[in-house]
């Protein structure tokens, strides 16, 4: 029985996709190996806590998109200012910069240096352009390698794993791009909104109920006609004459053929390629093993304080502290903890398999503890409860050379007639929530349009 449109995997590129089609009126199925939808984008309930796998803000430049969210919330939002600080030396350092802050904070010498190395850059990319391909190439042109050392080099690699030669351009390229040493010290004098810049932005959307919510209310949506399927893992993809004919489903030992007139992709890449069926060619396959991916582990802490900081994020370079990001839920919403207690939520970057990967709770949150209590955020006597979680494929990992390899994978994809790849993980793009539901969006028009 053709379903109409087979959507696979419910984060929200894939639910922004099956809202649009369900509201048209044509017939959708969603299909989401985990027990809830949101993907990166749930929110956690832990008692009376809530917390999101990570901090994730909403704000874009996308007039349609920003209007989507909006009608989806019914604009029951709220406007948050964000301020967040980098820890190191045992300082706490603004982040966006203030000159103020980085003079007193690293010592006028380094000051000095440090514009004496942005300048010599800026001198050499006007008289060699640069052909860098990597993340440190890119930073120090921008910046200098004062700066490159101090603010970027560890904390990068404690993201990504690798040593920051080995990442390629392309991902700080676009995550900070239009950001150089210039316009972040014309934000700290003149304090512009940065509204053209996401890395300096002063505000941004957040649901009560945290980011979650904007799932939900898709989910809400969507089985007012359609079905979603939750815990049902994708086992093949089959194919014929280059058009994807169905999917087998898994759900507790019970397998079922689906067929579907198209099929929108949000689950990995990587994962993509392998169930389909027939396989592709063994260069196809070669290929999309040299993709990878970062993943996660979360420990949140809850405490019997009100407040701990007044920050959205606290940013961890240094490589002794194996946290890499911090963020407090209740900064976000008062609604995310209880009246008199808080939470703040650690987020460990690893690799699956890793000694970070593989360490079991109870050591993680003992450890968690232990580094809060060095940085003086809390006292061990405060925690009430703990929460670990792992994230398997957070993040697109970019390698200097994968593009090449990704290439290749994307071209053997669009050979499909009528499979359409969308999202963070599916596109193998480090999207922001904007991106992704851009993304969905964008699939969903394609479909109604044929």
């Amino acid at each position: 029985m053709d379903r109409g449109t087979i959507v696979m995997g419910a984060g929200l590129a894939g639910l922004s996709s099956a809202y649009l089609l369900s509201r048209s009126g044509r017939n959708v199925v969603v299909i989401e190996a985990d027990p809830a939808v949101g993907g990166l984008s749930k929110t956690i309930v832990w008692g009376e806590f809530r917390f999101d796998l990570g901090g994730h803000r909403f704000l874009t430049k996308n007039r349609e998109v920003e209007e989507f969210v909006k009608e989806i919330l019914d604009r029951e939002f709220l406007i948050v200012h964000r301020k967040s600080k980098i820890y190191m030396y045992k300082r706490f350092f603004d982040y966006p910069l203030r000159v103020s802050n980085a003079i007193f904070g690293l010592g006028l010498a380094t000051t000095i240096k440090a514009i004496s190395d942005y300048t010599k850059e800026r001198i050499k990319a006007f008289c060699i352009p640069s052909d860098g391909l990597s993340l440190e190439d890119w930073v120090v042109s921008n910046f200098g390698r004062t700066l490159f050392n101090i603010y970027f080099k560890d904390y990068s690699e404690k993201v990504w794993g690798i040593e920051c030669r080995r990442i390629s351009q392309e991902w700080v390229a676009q995550r900070i791009r239009g950001l150089s040493l210039g316009k972040a010290i014309k934000n700290a004098i003149f304090r512009f909104t940065g509204k053209d810049i996401a890395t300096l932005a002063d505000t941004f959307i957040y649901p009560p109920n945290g980011i979650g919510e904007i799932s939900e209310r898709l989910r809400e949506a969507i089985e007012r006609r359609d079905r979603i399927f939750t815990e049902t893992r994708i086992e093949r993809l089959h194919h014929r004459d280059s058009v994807i004919r169905s999917v087998t489903t898994n759900n507790c030992n019970h397998r079922e053929d689906i067929e579907g007139s198209h099929f929108i992709s949000s689950i990995p890449l990587t994962e993509l390629v392998r169930i389909l069926d027939p396989p592709p060619p063994d260069e196809i396959m070669d290929a999309v093993s040299r993709l990878r991916y970062r993943d996660l582990v979360i420990v949140t802490i809850m405490i019997n304080r009100e407040r701990i900081t007044d920050l959205t994020w606290l940013y961890l370079p240094e490589k002794d502290m194996p946290i890499g990001r911090i963020h407090e839920p209740k900064n976000w919403s008062e609604r995310m903890a209880p009246e008199g207690k808080t939470h703040l939520v650690c987020e460990y970057f690893c690799f699956k398999g890793d000694e970070i990967w593989n360490k079991d709770d109870e050591e993680l949150v003992s450890n968690t503890i232990l580094q809060l209590e060095r940085i003086n955020l809390i006292n061990r006597n405060e925690v009430v409860d703990a929460c670990v979680l792992r994230i398997p494929k957070a993040y697109p990992l970019f390698e200097v050379g994968y593009n090449e390899p990704y290439e290749r994978v994307m071209e053997y994809l669009s050979n499909f007639k009528n499979l359409h790849v969308i999202g963070r993980g599916g596109r193998f793009r480090y999207y922001n929530m904007d991106h992704a539901i851009e993304s969905g969006i964008e699939a969903a028009k394609k479909v109604m349009d044929s």
